[in-house]
């Protein structure tokens, strides 16, 4: 089978961890990001196909790096299109390079799975669902009438069995219902959660595509081989998700409902649920009389509770959330008001990520900037200038090269090289673990739109 992981929007339920430029699926609350978490667990199975967006480039790009994750594959949206389009994207991509008849499964990037053996056994039926011809969905026995989900509403006699689970024929897809609708729906007995994870033959779904979305892949046939043209092609496509487009107008399709300890993590709430747990093994919490409290921290603070119960405490090193439990998908409506009163929270973390590593911003007056800035190993900045500052770089961990106007600079801790206004420079990382250097900016701007690029890796220039 060949895996395909959907990394696609913002988790702002989840914020202040997850925000614009570090969505949910790469922050690391659970000490790995939840797509390297999905990616491993789908590398088990064969290939790996990743899609995103072009803004999510050096997060994946880094991520794959750096954690050892087996890729065959990524695509980058030059823009949303919602799931429709992505899907369909690597189909004409598989049909292109002639795996029209290969299984393909749909994953996404930020779901939490606990049953690992029981998710095996659902995607080993699914697979064999698939090379039928048929469009297979991984349902979920619903626990509770909920209303964030879509429901599968199938048939009550099996069409396929294998290793104490059943695939069953789907009558319809519902749309995220009402309470009291959903309340019907659970007493019925056979309406399940959409997971929102496929699996099909290629093939397959490109039939689906002709007959449900001709237009749009119509569209997709644009594409080069090479997907040179794909933002051209991509501003054509009217935005659609596989639910709406196909999945609820699709006959051949079945639905195989399972219990894998399942959850999309759409709130705090789903986090402590997950964890079960108030405590991770890098925080140091405190509490006196206090019960039943979620904390979480993303930094070496010591955190003290007393008397408090029922509470979720989420700490960065720029925000703080407390919320009652219970009432954490309030936090959308607060995300709302930062994009107003404080746009910034919403959008960038203390560190900024880069396809060579990060940087942290510590401390900036009318007259000079300080960062700290991590460059992984193998990997170097752009060969860049700047016409607004001057750079002082002291080296404090590994080794490396400072090139300053085509001159070379051998680098370890304790070396200090000065960047003239207007000099050619970059940082260049030789050594096995990751260097750090201190940066300090003396001048009149610090934007970061102050860069000529000269030569760069990832293509920036």
């Amino acid at each position: 089978m060949i895996s395909l992981v959907l990394s696609g929007g913002v988790g702002s339920r989840l914020w202040p961890v997850s925000r614009e430029k570090l969505p949910k699926q790469f922050s690391k609350i659970f000490g790995e990001s939840l797509f390297s978490q999905t990616v491993r667990r789908q590398q088990k199975l064969g290939s790996v196909f990743v899609c995103t967006g072009e803004s999510m480039r050096g997060l994946t790009e880094t991520a794959i790096r750096n954690e050892g994750l087996n890729v065959e594959k990524t695509f980058y949206e030059p823009m949303g299109r919602n799931t429709a389009p992505a899907i369909g994207l690597v189909c004409k991509y598989l049909m292109d390079h002639n795996r029209g008849d290969e299984v393909l499964g749909v994953f996404p990037s930020d779901h939490w799975i606990e049953k690992q053996d029981m998710f095996a056994k659902a995607l080993s039926l699914g697979e064999a669902c698939a090379k039928d011809g048929q469009i297979v969905t991984i349902g979920l026995n619903p626990t509770y009438a909920a209303t964030g989900f879509g429901y599968v509403d199938c048939q009550t006699e099996a069409y396929k069995e294998s290793q104490d689970l059943q695939a069953f024929g789907v009558k319809a897809f519902k749309e995220k219902p009402d309470k009291k609708t959903a309340e019907s729906y659970i007493s019925k007995g056979h309406y399940f959660w959409n997971s929102g994870m496929f699996i099909f033959k290629v093939k397959t779904m490109v039939d689906a595509f002709k007959e449900h979305l001709p237009e749009m892949w119509a569209t997709l046939q644009e594409l080069d081989k090479d997907f040179k043209n794909l933002p051209t092609v991509y501003k054509k496509i009217v935005p659609e998700s596989i639910d709406f487009g196909i999945m609820e107008k699709a006959k051949n399709q079945v639905n195989i409902p399972c219990d894998l300890g399942w959850s999309d993590l759409g709130s705090w709430d789903d986090v402590a649920q997950a964890t079960k747990s108030g405590k991770l093994e890098k925080q140091e919490i405190l509490s006196e009389e206090s019960s039943d409290c979620y904390v979480y921290t993303d930094n070496e603070k010591v955190v003290c509770l007393s008397h408090v119960e029922d509470l979720i405490v989420i700490d960065t090193q720029d925000a703080l959330l407390i919320t009652p439990k219970g009432q954490s998908q309030s936090v959308k409506k607060i995300v709302e008001q930062l994009k107003t009163k404080a746009p910034n929270l919403v959008k960038d973390h203390v560190y900024e990520y880069r396809p060579w590593g990060n940087y942290r911003n510590l401390h900036e007056e009318e007259d000079f900037k300080t960062k700290v800035i991590q460059v992984d190993p193998g990997q170097q900045l752009s060969y860049q200038s700047h016409e607004k500052r001057t750079e002082i770089w002291v080296t404090t961990v590994g080794k490396g090269e400072v090139v300053l106007n085509d001159q070379v600079i051998e680098v370890s801790k304790g070396k200090i090289v000065e960047i003239p206004q207007g000099a050619k420079h970059r940082m260049r990382n030789t050594g096995a673990q990751p260097l750090k250097f201190v940066e300090i900016q003396l001048g009149e701007y610090f934007g970061e739109d102050d860069i000529t690029r000269y030569q760069d890796d990832y293509e920036r220039v």
